[in-house]
């Protein structure tokens, strides 16, 4: 009877999955972020007004399996930022998968300056673009982490997507511009959202 209770109480049994509460605790940490001072992109009025980030409808087919390609003898390149300065990074690899059984790829980066941190040693950088920039979502693209698998394969979860701080202040941020072949030729509806403001 206890555990039914418990499951209750967690939602399990009211139409939520395990998923659900993944991205549910992603959307709870990014909010804390949005709050917390020192952490936050928001300044000023925009800090004091913000109550929480909008986020489209967490769905199971924007979760998807992908391969990992990775990229022979990568140099170190230069990509421009939102500032007009640059910023360096490698391609890592190019990741293949499907949404809705049709076929799409994206390249995958690592910061210069990260990979020097073992912290961030395997840390995978994911900007893209899709159709719903410029109307759902902040024009510039959106970003996703990911970290570098132990075999060539591994999940991409476009509901964890989330906007760069440049979207919400251009004067302290200098965010990495998505790469043009980084640009999906569909409408990716999942993460965050960048419309009727933010708070």
């Amino acid at each position: 009877m206890r555990l039914l209770i418990a499951l209750l109480c967690g939602g399990l049994l009211m139409g939520q999955t395990k998923h659900d509460l993944e991205i549910k605790d992603f959307q709870d940490k990014l909010n804390l972020e949005f709050k917390t001072v020192g952490e936050t992109p928001l300044r000023g009025d925009n800090l004091a007004q913000f109550k929480k980030l909008p986020f489209f409808d967490t769905h199971p087919r924007y979760k998807v399996k992908a391969k990992l390609v990775p990229t022979q003898n990568a140099e170190v390149f230069d990509i421009p930022t939102s500032s007009g300065k640059t910023k360096k990074y490698k391609e890592y690899g190019t990741l293949f998968f499907k949404i809705d059984k049709v076929p799409y790829s994206l390249k995958v980066y690592q910061s210069h300056d990260l990979i020097k941190n073992p912290k961030y040693k395997d840390y995978l950088f994911l900007p893209f673009r899709d159709e719903t920039n410029g109307k759902e979502t902040y024009g510039g693209g959106r970003y996703l982490d990911l970290k570098i698998p132990k075999k060539k394969k591994l999940i991409v979860d476009f509901n964890k997507a989330y906007n760069p701080f440049c979207a919400y202040n251009a004067l302290d941020y200098n965010c990495p511009i998505v790469p043009l072949e980084n640009k999906l030729p569909i409408a990716i509806k999942a993460g965050v959202k960048y419309e009727d403001i933010y708070y």
